[in-house]
C-alpha cells in the first residue's frame, strides 16, 4: 500500500518535487478512504486540517446559499488536490466538497504538508503557485458571472474541459452539473447547448458533448 500511495503522491503537482524519503513519510502519515456518490467530505467552516488527494472518482467544490442555491467552483478528478488554501493559511474550509461519483481519496494531515514546505522550498513554491492560480481562476469566474451572458459562460466551460482527438469532452457531465458550473438554470443551459448544436459547433449525445468547431465556440465566448 505504501508504494502505491507514494506513486500517487509523486504524481500530484504539489508533491512531485519531494524526495522519495519525504513521500514515504507522507504516505505513512496519510490515510486512504472510500466515499460514495453524494457524500459530503466537508462543509464551509469545518477545520482545514487535511489536504485531500483524489485517487479515483470526482469531487465537486461548491458554495451554497441559505435558500439552497448552489454554485460549483470546480470539479477535481484523479490526481487533483483539494485544500491548498487551508494548507497555506491554517484557516477553515471556505466551501463545501461533495462526491460526484464513487471516490478513493487520500487524506494528508496539514501539519505534514507544512513541515515539508518548511524544509523543501520547491514544495512551498508549488503551494504558493497553486493558491495564486486558484485566486486568478476565481477572479476570472467572478468576472464572467457579471459580464458574460449564460450561453457564453457555457461555451467557456465547454472549451475548458479536456477533449479527445475527435473533440469529445472526456468527462461526461449532466446538464444540471453544467448549470451549477455556470451559475444558471438547467433549462437555460439546455437552450444554449441546442443553439450551439444548430450552428454545428457541437454535438450532444446524452451526457457526451463533442466540440466540432472549437474556433467558432471560442470566438463566441470572447476568448
Amino acid at each position: 500500500m505504501s508504494i502505491d500511495v507514494t506513486d500517487i503522491l509523486r504524481a500530484t503537482d504539489l508533491l512531485g518535487s519531494a524526495s522519495a524519503a519525504d513521500l514515504e513519510a507522507i504516505a505513512a502519515a496519510s490515510r486512504p478512504r472510500t466515499f460514495r456518490r453524494g457524500q459530503i467530505l466537508f462543509s464551509a467552516g469545518d477545520p482545514g486540517d487535511t489536504v485531500i488527494v483524489v485517487i479515483s472518482g470526482r469531487v465537486k467544490v461548491v458554495v451554497r446559499s441559505a435558500d439552497g442555491g448552489e454554485l460549483t467552483l470546480t470539479v477535481i478528478g484523479p490526481g487533483g488536490v483539494i485544500g491548498e488554501v487551508s494548507a497555506a493559511d491554517g484557516g477553515p474550509r471556505s466551501a463545501d466538497a461533495e462526491v460526484l461519483e464513487d471516490c478513493r481519496l487520500l487524506f494528508v494531515p496539514r501539519e505534514v504538508i507544512q513541515d515539508l514546505c518548511g524544509r523543501v522550498p520547491s514544495v512551498a513554491q508549488t503551494l504558493a503557485n497553486s493558491v495564486a492560480a486558484l485566486l486568478r481562476r476565481l477572479t476570472e469566474d467572478a468576472s464572467d458571472l457579471v459580464f458574460l451572458d449564460l450561453p457564453r459562460r457555457v461555451a467557456k466551460v465547454l472549451l475548458s474541459q479536456p477533449r479527445g482527438d475527435d473533440g469529445t469532452i472526456r468527462q461526461k457531465m449532466t446538464q444540471e452539473e453544467l448549470a451549477r458550473l455556470v451559475g444558471g438554470a438547467r433549462q437555460s443551459v439546455n437552450a444554449a447547448l441546442r443553439g450551439f448544436e444548430r450552428r454545428g459547433w457541437i454535438e450532444v449525445h446524452d451526457r457526451t458533448v463533442m466540440v466540432k468547431q472549437a474556433a467558432a465556440l471560442s470566438r463566441f465566448a470572447g476568448n
